[in-house]
């Protein structure tokens, strides 16, 4: 077996770039089809949701920035 299929490079390679490993997942050749789709749901739903938390965790920091850029504005 070639040492990108190894269980530690594919969970690594998931954990490091997500669905962008996706492949070493689908030409596994010991995974079975149920392991592979579910792989690839639980791959694709935890992107959507970390990518939801990133959004608004960048909303609320430019809302801070903009909270702290009129506090430290000179009064008019």
């Amino acid at each position: 077996m070639k040492w990108y299929f190894k269980t530690s490079v594919v969970v690594i390679a998931l954990l490091s770039v997500g669905p962008l490993a996706l492949p070493l997942v689908w030409f596994h050749p010991q995974y079975s089809r149920f392991v592979k789709i579910l792989t690839t749901v639980i791959t694709v739903v935890l992107t959507v949701v970390l990518g939801k938390a990133l959004d608004a965790s960048f909303k609320a920091t430019m809302e801070n920035y903009r909270v702290l850029m009129n506090a430290l504005a000179p009064a008019r």
